[in-house]
């Protein structure tokens, strides 16, 4: 990879129960201009269909009709149209142009449409979700077939979510296992609250690090906070309390290993360069870059 991953000064984590998030400094570095998809959305700068009228699950038309490109995150929710689906990566779309984006379906028993246009589902998947979208995303780039996920296996893991946390969903939409957690989500969002100057977050469950996300930019960080974490809360929830807790040298040893690993480089979906690595023990790490810059990079660890 060009561009390494930045040498990060970690900060004092804010936990809850299980779940603790660890804000993460880094200096100097260059900043993207670039706006983010859910406010393009919400004021209809951005639209993002299905392709066609049939549609299509694994694609997603997203027409970026303003001045300033947008920022799709790897893992974030868009609701409505045929069914709600997920980002199989981070895409910038650049101003005035319409990109196909490739994504996964998280609502298995739904295929009509509930709205013409997608909308922000507000919440970003959690990680035991991102790990299987990451590991097939990451063996579908090895086997030259782009951005593709494991469906099936993308459907396995919301339904096995939803029967831990007891939600019920008549079309199996992973939106009902949050709406089904509305009070639990909140409480940890009230607790786990914004980290100022931060450009990442090292969220660990109990006494492990599960993900890794930054930005390249704190204002950035900021505003996909609440969201970001909303997905890690489920995950936590699963646990339960528990006693073990992470410290900063463990997120500095999950860190440290992306340094001297090979990074291979795959053909973007939109603007920048796309590099990803995977560790020995099947971590996944993938970086969105642009002129130099990483505007997002995250990890996600295996179990």
């Amino acid at each position: 990879m060009i561009t390494p991953f930045p040498e990060f000064r970690i900060g004092d984590p804010v936990r809850h129960e299980a779940l603790a998030v660890f804000p993460l400094f880094a200096e100097g570095s260059r900043v993207v201009d670039y706006e983010l998809a859910d406010e393009a959305m919400a004021r209809g700068t951005v639209l993002v269909e299905e392709v066609s009228n049939a549609g299509s699950v694994p694609d997603l038309s997203a027409e970026n009709q303003g001045g300033v490109r947008v920022l799709f995150l790897e893992g974030e929710q868009l609701v409505g149209a045929k069914q709600n689906r997920i980002l199989n990566t981070s895409v910038l779309v650049a101003a005035h142009t319409k990109t196909k984006i490739p994504v996964s379906c998280v609502e298995a028993g739904r295929w009509s449409y509930r709205t013409r246009r997608f909308g922000s589902g507000g919440t970003h998947s959690p990680a035991m979700l991102r790990r299987v979208l990451k590991s097939s995303v990451y063996a579908s780039l090895q086997g030259m077939h782009g951005y593709r996920s494991d469906q099936g296996a993308i459907w396995d893991e919301v339904a096995r979510q939803q029967k831990a946390l007891g939600a019920a969903s008549g079309t199996h939409a992973m939106s009902d296992t949050f709406e089904a957690q509305r009070k639990r989500l909140d409480e940890f969002r009230e607790r786990l609250t914004v980290v100022e100057g931060a450009v990442g977050v090292a969220v660990a469950i109990g006494g492990k690090v599960a993900a890794v996300d930054f930005f390249d930019k704190a204002a950035t960080c900021a505003k996909v906070w609440k969201r970001l974490l909303s997905g890690v809360v489920l995950d936590a929830l699963e646990v339960g309390p528990g006693e073990e807790q992470a410290d900063a040298s463990a997120v500095e040893r999950a860190l440290s290993q992306w340094r001297t690993l090979t990074w291979e480089r795959a053909e973007p979906v939109g603007e920048g360069e796309e590099h990803r690595a995977q560790s020995p023990a099947g971590d996944q790490a993938s970086a969105l870059v642009l002129d130099g810059t990483i505007v997002h990079g995250s990890v996600v660890y295996a179990k």
